[in-house]
């Protein structure tokens, strides 16, 4: 845990540092546009280096710095648990994921708290609980909110529900989602982005996500290609995210070939970007082609699949 009032020595904000907290606020930004290109178990060390290191400097100062300092640092550790859940740590992704909560309370916003709650449904919709899934989800969708938070929340609901298959449900959540997030440009703000900066219509994208659970494979891949196309070529994490799930949603419609086209030029990527999460698509769309063994394009494409899959295993 960390500590808020420990003093390790560390350079203390002051009202006559100003230069110190845009320059960590650039590392930040520049760090989350590595972790698209970078293994997730690279960066974290650096990570959780920097959050205790940011956190420190804002318990040694009394001046205006402290509370936004706290607020970044809130940032670095969301973003060290999304690393720590992408390299296969859940324990550790909760971890660091409350630390954010902790730091936003202490640095003066409850609401980026809440954000806490969509990431904690993240990694319970990655084990397949959907119940807590959507628990989680609709506690981050208060009206209090800014709406931002609870339109990420509502695409998770949506996500917990097609789990199980409530369509209507699901459907509905994702219809919040869209309203709360249309017109909603994070990027234009002084604060870091919350939830993807890649995704240009997040609900869009997760309403395809959804549409495979759903068993409807044809419309999901139809506004997965759509979707995908207009990832930028850099965002390789994100880009082997939704394009796996958009390969999956091509073969459960039978169009094997062209699954397989797609998963080829992704597991070219994924030694660059390995990442737990994206690994359970592939280990689904590896069992939805093992009914297609006799395609040629299947049996080409097993042993790259097998590569991607090993480490998981070993």
């Amino acid at each position: 845990m960390i500590d808020l009032g420990l003093n390790l020595g560390s350079r203390a904000l002051s009202s006559t540092d100003d230069a110190l907290l845009p320059s960590l606020r650039l590392q930040f930004d520049q760090l989350r546009m590595l972790g698209q290109s970078t293994a997730p178990k690279v960066l974290l060390p650096l990570l959780e280096t920097q959050t205790r290191m940011i956190a420190e400097l804002a318990a040694d100062t009394r001046s205006s710095g402290r509370a936004p300092a706290l607020l970044l640092a809130s940032r670095f550790a969301e973003f060290t648990g999304w690393m720590a859940q992408e390299a296969g740590d859940s324990n550790a992704a909760l971890g660091w994921t409350g630390e954010a909560a902790e730091l936003a309370r202490a640095g003066g916003d409850p609401h980026l708290g809440s954000y806490a709650l969509v990431r904690r449904a993240l990694v319970t919709m990655y084990g397949g609980d959907a119940a807590d899934t959507v628990a989680l989800a609709r506690r981050a969708q208060s009206s209090e909110l800014p709406p931002r938070i609870r339109g990420l929340a509502a695409q998770r609901e949506a996500q917990g529900h097609a789990l199980v298959g409530n369509e209507v449900d699901c459907l509905r959540s994702l219809d919040r989602a869209r309203e709360l997030l249309a017109g909603d440009d994070a990027r234009t703000g002084a604060e870091p982005v919350i939830g993807t900066t890649h995704v240009r219509d997040p609900a869009a994208m997760s309403t395809g996500w959804c549409l495979h659970d759903l068993g409807r494979p044809k419309a999901a891949a139809e506004l997965l290609d759509r979707e995908c196309r207009r990832l930028p070529p850099h965002a390789l994490r994100t880009r082997a995210r939704y394009g796996f799930r958009r390969s999956l949603a091509h073969a459960a419609s039978g169009e094997v070939e062209h699954a397989c086209a797609i998963a080829e030029d992704l597991l070219g990527v994924m030694p660059a970007v390995p990442s737990a999460t994206v690994n359970s698509d592939v280990r689904r769309l590896a069992r939805e082609l093992s009914r297609f063994r006799s395609s040629r394009a299947v049996r080409d494409l097993q042993p790259a699949l097998a590569r991607v899959l090993a480490p998981a295993h070993s």
